[in-house]
């Protein structure tokens, strides 16, 4: 008979291993904590943005120099998912697994775990404000315009020149593989996209599929203009040096809805905001908090619109969403075993725990982790 703890656990840990490293794609993709700390639900870990630095002319002087505040913000993140699969086994299925056969159980349970992180890490960017391409028109459907133009909005949002990204979904990847700047070994020196049907580094981005790619569903906006409700100076309502702010907007008949993610811009401003809130336009003012802060000055009276409903390709680069997984803290009970890995691959902390019940063994994989968009400046929407 095979022994619980030393034969079967690790065998699953491994196969769960594996199974984490083929189905995730985002958690490979961004700013992973891999430490192995034990945590416990809604514990806290803080990212650090760092401020931005600042030249000036050297002034010798007698009196020391006093440098600038640089200390940057904090921003938290709350490990606050645990999430778990369970599955059951007789006596039986664990010889099995012993003598070398994979338990499909184990997979699916992993899978499901997967998935979950996937799905949980790109419903972050609701916070991205950066936006290309066109809604409702999958990207390159005959150019790779989709990349270049989010290139050079990440270029504008500063964001750094190496880590890029980009996340695209289905029907987008089968657009690029049709196009020769993506496949043709003439131009890119290698065949892997026509043979394996991988993208791989194009255009200083690390291209990846992701089945799990999610869809804005924004409401048009009733009739009745929505404009700028007056003159409102550039940054207002901001408290955190213009990574939010807020905006008040005057509905002229018919109340409207905005919903957290929707992206809207006005009229003579090439910026584009993302709304951080959901907001009920009454007819007359609403403050709706968006993010950035207006980038200038309004004098009252430009119209807002609304960008429709669009499936969300990400361009970005590693910090701009941060995700943290801990083990979890064993429990100290005699009826129980259990065993915890961390993946440096996935960064994602696997706990197996297993027990005895009405004949059979009960298994359940467990995971804590939690995440956020922590700079949406080095982010960009490709819609489709």
């Amino acid at each position: 008979m095979a022994n619980v703890l030393t034969d079967v656990i690790p065998i699953l840990l491994a196969q769960g291993l594996q199974i984490l490293r083929g189905a995730t794609v985002m958690p490979r993709l961004v700013n992973t904590d891999f430490a192995n700390t034990p945590a416990q639900k809604m514990d806290t870990i803080n990212v650090w943005i760092p401020s931005a630095a600042t030249v000036a002319d050297v002034a010798p002087s007698a009196a020391p120099y006093q440098a600038p505040d640089s200390s940057g913000v904090k921003v938290p993140i709350r490990l606050n998912r645990w999430r778990h699969s369970g599955f059951s086994l007789t006596d039986k299925d664990q010889e099995e697994i012993v003598a070398g056969y994979k338990s499909r159980k184990a997979e699916e349970a992993v899978k499901v775990l997967a998935n979950d992180v996937n799905a949980f890490l790109l419903s972050k960017y609701t916070k991205i404000y950066g936006y290309v391409g066109t809604a409702g028109t999958t990207p390159f459907a005959s150019d790779v315009t989709a990349a270049t133009a989010a290139r050079a909005a990440l270029n504008r949002q500063l964001a750094p020149l190496t880590d890029r990204r980009f996340v695209m979904d289905v029907n987008a990847e089968a657009n690029a593989l049709g196009l020769a700047q993506f496949t043709s070994a003439e131009k890119v020196g290698t065949n892997a996209a026509i043979i394996d049907g991988t993208l791989g580094r194009r255009l200083g981005f690390d291209f990846a599929m992701d089945q799990q790619v999610p869809t804005h569903t924004s409401t048009p906006l009733s009739a009745g203009n929505a404009t700028v409700n007056g003159a409102q100076a550039a940054g207002v309502g901001s408290t955190d040096g213009g990574r939010t702010g807020t905006v008040s907007i005057a509905k002229a008949t018919n109340a409207g809805t905005l919903v957290e993610g929707d992206i809207i811009t006005f009229a003579g401003d090439a910026q584009t905001y993302t709304v951080l809130e959901n907001a009920t336009l009454i007819v007359g003012n609403t403050s709706v908090k968006i993010a950035p802060a207006l980038q200038s000055a309004k004098a009252g009276g430009e119209v807002m619109s609304l960008k429709a409903t669009h499936v969300v390709n990400l361009a970005m680069h590693r910090d701009c969403i941060a995700f943290a997984s801990r083990p979890l803290q064993a429990a100290k009970d005699n009826t129980v075993e259990m065993m915890s890995v961390a993946d440096p691959i996935s960064g994602i902390a696997l706990r197996l725990e297993v027990t005895r019940q009405n004949k059979q063994w009960l298994w359940d994989f467990d995971i804590l982790y939690g995440g956020e968009c922590v700079r949406p400046e080095l982010g960009v929407r490709v819609a489709g």
